[in-house]
């Protein structure tokens, strides 16, 4: 545990002092160090535990140019990989030090480290020439007189650099150093005794060079001196040291000087030649040249600052005599830097896909950014187009982290094109500019989403199991399993089973199923509308995302009612019937469809009596259809006798009357078949026989006694007669009904361009019962009994139904006997569009 704490202890402190250090790390090597030489322990300067540098991936990222050195995978230590010769690198610039970026992932971090290459004496001193040839006038030449020799170069830098001269012994002659700048030392030859050809005509010295490193290196210079005659007077500079300026966009044939050297002497002895006789650097003799005749020197080739910044030569003056005389002068030229070089951009790391939960101030990219000029033409800013969602983070000098600004939706943008813009200070300013591809990867951050909250889907019934009923579609915008969708009845959401009375309620997923791939909703069982009218149920949406997300959809299926019931004629009521009717037992039967004549027959018994005027009521037939709307709308037809007879019966109440008053000429006994049908396509029909005994009045009252007596026990067909009463009734009935159609077919027409112009299902409030208006592709639905009163109108069918039920018209309580049992033309109005 103290182990722990101590290593703990000590990764604070190198972090501590890695950030005092301004978070740079500076080694130093020799040059020339053997590969493998261990440079530095990188990864336990960095603050790294044993093992971390490989498990985090610790490595050198390359600039555009050879490092030699590389991170050791498995130690974290810096170490040397190839040949390292500084004059390679970095020529005479001292120091020399390497600017390298140490990567670190997991999480990723960039590190800066500066290694400087020492320098090494590995190079010896070079003389510009094997062998220096001079020619010295016997009698023109005074003891004291200087004569200049091209120095040696080296190079190394420093001390490494720093060269001395020495001259091989010789009586008449000895060497001494001028400084021509700061930077260089010049050899001259000194006369130090008059020469005398005849003696020595021919003097051989040698000239070393001997730097200053340990051990030092020499190089030799052989000078061979030929004694002439003639000629006392040399010619003569008008100034010793020439400094001139230039651009380095100069353009070649430029003039960078003129010298001028006058010599005292006449004729051919004071015919002056110029020519250059030393360079420092030694490459200047590739771009300048001088005119021989004229002392104008030019340039020869093009200037580049960041090469060479400085030229330093000198010109030797010659006369023409014989021995011919010379002297020398400096010319010093300074280029001067142009904003020639753009900057250049790097990319060095790029971390891409960007998820787009990343978080502001994820790194993205690692950036280095560099001019080759110098001063403000060397300044560079940066910046980032367009300015969002990333921005630019100065790390080190050059160096720049692309991070994100704003949060990302792939939803939105999947993918960035990135612009890193450099500009530096010059004028004019030049620019560089590096594209970034990045693109955002997908996470699950976007449930499912119907395109409706609410789903009206109609179903009729009698449908066929495994019948598709809808289908549902939730859009995911994710992408990959993230938006893959499966759909399934949600059990959890509250929902439930609108049936009829008495049915109970029983869970949705037993009448329907939906295909977890494609949304489509099927029956699992045939539809029963007197069982089922409306189904409410939720659809739930899961992606495949980690976690998934969901959303629901409230699906409401409405049953749409089928003629499938034919009427049912109800027994007779409990009450005692009218003076002049008597009920009977009978047997009925029904058909699906009256066409011709009606096959079966329910025998009914009634009594009327002889004299009974026109209009009285004798018997009344009662039906009910278990169907809705006009698959319950009955009608009663007297199909037998065809023949104009004394009775009639009520098209919509059932009533059996007198057509005229009775005599007896009318028969004694007369049997009437009435059929009793709906309006439904196609029309379901029931009929019943009616048996009407004529009798005296003191047998009919009797017979009414004897009939009043039984009613309560009989489990047949009921037969109820109604008086004068029941004729009045009818007549306002009539007056309302007229009424009741007239504004019923008004508002149908209102209803109808409503529907025309909204599609959607729309729910109309009103101060009684609500009316719901709904339009469906399907077809016509109504729904009028025991829950609701309901209007719909389909768009787009060849034919449709309007069916308007009046709110206020009561559903008949089982078993009831009246003439309201069934709905009156006043309280439905049916329109074919």
């Amino acid at each position: 545990m103290g182990e722990r704490c101590c290593a703990v202890l000590r990764v604070l402190v190198l972090q501590a002092a890695w950030a005092l250090a301004g978070g740079q790390v500076r080694y130093s090597v020799p040059e020339e160090a053997k590969a493998g030489t261990v440079v530095g322990r990188l990864a336990q300067d960095l603050g790294l535990e044993a093992g971390e540098a490989e498990a985090r991936r610790l490595r050198l990222v390359a600039q555009g140019r050879r490092a030699s050195v590389e991170v050791s995978g498995a130690s974290g230590a810096l170490l040397v990989s190839s040949r390292l010769d500084r004059e390679e690198l970095c020529g005479k610039s001292a120091p020399c030090a390497l600017r390298l970026e140490v990567l670190l992932e997991r999480p990723l971090r960039v590190f800066h480290v500066q290694l400087e290459v020492t320098d090494i004496n590995d190079n010896a001193p070079i003389f510009p020439a094997v062998r220096k040839n001079l020619s010295i006038a016997e009698l023109a030449t005074q003891p004291g007189s200087r004569f200049p020799l091209e120095g040696a170069s080296d190079a190394d830098i420093g001390a490494n650099a720093q060269l001395s001269y020495t001259l091989s012994p010789s009586e008449h002659f000895s060497l001494d150093l001028q400084k021509s700048n700061e930077r260089n030392l010049i050899p001259e030859l000194v006369l130090t005794k008059s020469l005398d050809r005849e003696t020595i005509p021919v003097h051989r010295l040698v000239l070393t060079a001997t730097d200053g490193g340990r051990p030092s290196l020499t190089g030799t210079m052989e000078l061979v001196i030929s004694v002439l005659d003639a000629n006392d007077n040399a010619p003569q500079f008008n100034q010793s040291v020439y400094k001139v300026q230039l651009p380095e966009s100069a353009d070649v044939g430029t003039l960078v000087a003129r010298v001028n050297a006058t010599d005292a002497d006449e004729g051919i002895n004071s015919e002056v030649t110029y020519a250059v006789t030393s360079f420092i650097p030694p490459g200047g003799r590739d771009v300048i040249s001088v005119n021989s005749k004229t002392g104008e020197i030019h340039l020869t080739g093009a200037l580049d600052f960041e090469e060479v910044n400085a030229i330093d030569f000198r010109i030797e003056a010659r006369d023409q005599g014989t021995p011919p005389l010379s002297s020398h002068c400096s010319v010093e030229l300074e280029v001067l830097d142009v904003n020639d070089n753009a900057p250049e951009v790097w990319v060095t790391s790029l971390s891409v896909p960007v998820p787009e939960d990343a978080s502001v101030g994820t790194v993205v990219a690692l950036l280095s950014v560099s001019d080759r000029d110098s001063g403000a033409n060397g300044r560079v800013r940066c910046w980032v187009w367009p300015a969002a969602p990333f921005g630019l983070e100065a790390t080190f000098a050059g160096s720049y982290s692309l991070v994100l600004r704003e949060a990302l939706d792939r939803e939105r943008v999947s993918e960035y094109e990135v612009e890193v813009r450099a500009e530096d200070g010059g004028a004019p300013a030049l620019g560089a500019r590096r594209g970034l591809r990045v693109p955002v990867s997908d996470v699950n951050d976007n449930a499912p989403l119907f395109a409706q909250a609410v789903y009206t889907v109609l179903a009729r019934e009698n449908n066929a199991a495994g019948a598709e009923l809808a289908r549902l579609w939730a859009r995911d915008p994710d992408e990959a399993g993230n938006g893959r969708v499966s759909y399934s009845v949600w059990e959890g959401a509250a929902g439930g089973v609108g049936a009829a009375a008495g049915s109970g309620w029983r869970a949705a997923s037993s009448y329907v199923s939906v295909d977890a791939e494609s949304g489509r909703v099927w029956a699992l069982q045939p539809l029963d509308y007197e069982e089922l009218q409306v189904l409410q149920f939720e659809v739930r949406a899961v992606d495949a995302g980690e976690p998934p997300l969901c959303g629901n959809a409230t699906v409401q299926l409405f049953v749409l009612d089928e003629n499938d019931n034919a009427p049912a004629l109800l027994p007779p009521a409990g009450s005692a019937p009218e003076a002049g009717a008597v009920a009977a037992e009978a047997a009925s039967s029904s058909s699906s469809s009256f066409v011709g004549p009606v096959s079966g027959s329910g025998t009914l018994w009634a009594w009327a009596a002889w004299g009974a005027p026109a209009g009285q009521v004798v018997a009344k037939i009662r039906a009910v259809d278990a169907d809705s709307g006009y698959n319950a709308w009955l009608r009663y037809e007297l199909w037998e006798p065809r023949a104009k007879g004394p009775f009639r019966v009520g098209l919509y109440s059932g009533e059996v009357s007198t057509a005229r008053p009775l005599d007896e000429a009318d028969g004694a006994r007369h049997t009437l078949l009435i059929v009793v049908r709906d309006h439904g396509e196609p029309a379901r029909s029931a009929t019943a026989t009616l048996s009407v005994s004529l009798l005296e009045a003191n047998e009919a009252a009797l017979a009414a006694g004897s009939s009043s007596a039984s009613s309560g026990s009989r489990s047949a067909l009921g037969v109820d007669v109604g008086g004068a009463a029941a004729s009045a009734a009818t007549n306002v009935w009539l007056v309302v009904a007229i009424c009741a159609v007239s504004s019923l077919f008004l508002l149908a027409l209102v209803l109808y361009g409503a529907s025309r112009w909204a599609p959607r299902a729309a729910v109309l409030s009103g101060p009684g019962p609500t009316t719901l208006v709904c339009a469906s592709e399907v077809g016509s639905w109504s729904y009028s009994q025991r829950h609701s009163r309901s209007l719909c109108v389909a768009d787009g069918a060849a034919k449709s139904d309007l069916m308007v039920f009046s709110p206020n018209f009561p559903p008949p309580p089982p078993g009831a006997a009246s003439k309201d049992t069934q709905p009156e033309p006043s309280a439905l109005l049916h329109t074919r569009i």
